[in-house]
């Protein structure tokens, strides 16, 4: 199987949806993707977010993909990960 950007775009990524304060102290909202911890993408609407965020995920993958030595963590992968980060991060 091709594994393509058009095949990584169509997967059922976990989606993490949250809000949070500016620093202007103006609400904003935010969607990160479990399994690309790098990724968020914010907007002022939780409506905004989700009808906007395929846009960066799109160009996200891209460069992901043209980077021949990562590893495109899917959903659903058992990535053997069980690093506690709270701990690492103070």
């Amino acid at each position: 199987m091709n594994k393509d950007l058009d095949y990584y775009m169509n997967l059922n990524w976990t989606l993490i949806e949250g809000t949070d304060l500016d620093f202007n102290g103006e609400v904003y909202h935010y969607i990160e993707i479990k399994e690309i911890p790098s990724f968020t993408f914010c907007a002022k609407t939780q409506q905004g977010c989700r009808d906007n965020y395929k846009k960066q995920l799109r160009w996200t993958l891209k460069i992901m993909l043209e980077d021949d030595d990562t590893h495109i963590v899917e959903p659903g992968e058992d990535t053997g990960d069980d690093t506690d980060w709270e701990s690492l991060c103070p």
